[in-house]
């Protein structure tokens, strides 16, 4: 039976199912991107360029319709995916206008030669594993800068996501990319793990579990294949002050909820400062409890359903060993009856070291609030987690914000603000959140040749 379908996570129907690939449709896909390859890597750079601004333009031509498709898909709140279907758009704009120059030659002023030049180059076919949160997102920052660079792209997605996974293919195919240079696969953990053993294969970039990054890296190790990886976070929202509590409460809950709380890099634990811990959870409290989940295809829906009943289930089966272990639940708790996957919008309190809920990413609308007496031991208990992603602090006195921001063991650190993405900002984690970076001039610096060509006379 397929493991790629199309399942409404609103009503719980299975709307398309999509065959695997059989063992010669592997080997066919990666036939494809090697022989593609030789083609795409001979192209200039300002036809790459050209081909990634027409996939730009696509994507703001057709938002209404991609919008929905993920909406259906994943359940993803309408009016937010059209912000993904922008923010996509904005990534393949900006390597199509900055690529062809973070492209050019870097000569090197180096005595005892003619000419000392570092070219960048590509390397070869890359696989790329992406997840469900943001189907359209995740693959823009990875295919964007590696298709500038000269690479090609074998592209597996998550296994709910098949229909937004085959649109991408074919707005690269109608922006003019070659067939070749981006393939799409629909293949099983077997099978990624022979694709990534493959010499054809280059690299490999995943976004995803611990679990699927652990496994993923293990066989790029063995194989010397290098890999990115976007884990997952549990990211702290740091209140040392507030002068104005309810921006601050409303900031807090959009960093929450935002993709029904389905992404690595949000508002997980809120840690807060004493004098402002009963005021500010008071009103994150109603803030929570006044959202009501609904239908993502609904412009006025704010929290749409899980993305699968299993992830409803695993979320809630976590808040509830939290309340058996002594957590308290200060507004919602339960999976909401029907057939769809949706949980109530959930805030705990009363979580502590040795508890599960501690230390595991809560992916979804589960938040969890931290009293704390100082800025130090807001700290101590932000960087005590095996997570690395991203943080923020919030203080109108920006030096003191600055100066806790510096002291966070995270890949992005944030004041007055939580998890900025802009296709200009480095993206990536440390610690059990991964390895290198993605946007920006970093995206391109991850699966690149960096040629050093020196020439002397005879």
């Amino acid at each position: 039976m397929s493991t790629f379908a199309t399942v409404n996570p609103a009503t719980g129907e299975t709307l398309e199912e999509f065959p695997t690939l059989d063992e010669q449709g592997v080997e066919t896909a990666l036939s494809r991107v090697r022989s593609g390859f030789e083609q795409w890597r001979t192209t200039s750079a300002a036809e790459r360029a050209a081909v990634l601004s027409k996939v730009a333009s696509l994507y703001d031509e057709r938002a209404e319709e991609l919008a929905e498709l993920i909406s259906l898909e994943m359940g993803k709140p309408v009016r937010e995916a059209k912000g993904e279907v922008k923010i996509s758009s904005m990534i393949y704009a900006y390597y199509a206008d900055l690529g062809p120059g973070l492209l050019e030659d870097e000569r090197l002023d180096v005595p005892g030669a003619e000419e000392t030049v570092v070219r960048k180059l590509p390397v070869g076919p890359l696989l790329g594993i992406m997840p469900w949160n943001y189907p359209y997102y995740q693959v823009a920052r990875f295919a964007a800068p590696n298709l500038m660079l000269g690479n090609t792209v074998l592209l597996k997605h998550a296994p709910s996501c098949p229909r937004s996974a085959l649109r991408m293919e074919e707005l690269f195919v109608e922006a003019g990319l070659p067939a070749d240079a981006y393939v799409n696969i629909f293949a099983t953990n077997e099978q990624v793990a022979d694709i990534i053993a493959d010499p054809r294969i280059q690299g490999v970039s995943l976004t995803g579990s611990e679990r699927a990054g652990a496994a993923v890296a293990e066989v790029a190790g063995r194989n010397l294949k290098k890999v990115v990886l976007e884990l997952g976070g549990s990211d702290a929202f740091i209140v040392l002050d507030s002068a104005d509590m309810d921006a601050t409460v409303k900031s807090a809950t959009r960093g929450r909820m935002s993709n029904t709380g389905q992404a690595c890099n949000a508002a997980k634990r809120f840690v807060v400062l004493e004098p402002y811990y009963d005021e500010f959870v008071s009103k994150l409290t109603a803030s929570f409890a006044a959202m009501v989940p609904g239908d993502p295809m609904n412009p006025k829906t704010a929290i749409g359903p899980l993305s699968s009943q299993t992830a409803a289930a695993t979320l809630t089966e976590q808040v509830e060993n939290a309340v058996a272990e002594g957590a308290t639940v200060l507004t919602g708790g339960h999976r909401i009856d029907g057939p769809g996957a949706y949980v109530e919008p959930t805030l705990l309190a009363d979580v502590r070291p040795g508890m599960r809920a501690y230390s595991e990413e809560l992916f979804g609308p589960v938040g969890v609030v931290y009293k704390v007496s100082s800025a130090d031991e807001a700290v101590e208990l932000t960087n005590s987690s095996s997570f690395g992603l991203s943080g923020s602090v919030w203080s109108s006195d920006l030096d003191r914000a600055r100066e806790v921001a510096e002291r966070l063991e995270v890949g992005m650190a944030f004041v007055n603000e939580h998890g900025t993405t802009l296709p200009a900002l480095p993206f990536g984690g440390v610690k059990r959140s991964g390895f290198g970076r993605e946007l920006g001039p970093w995206g391109m610096d991850e699966f690149v040749n960096k040629k050093l060509v020196r020439v002397s006379k005879a």
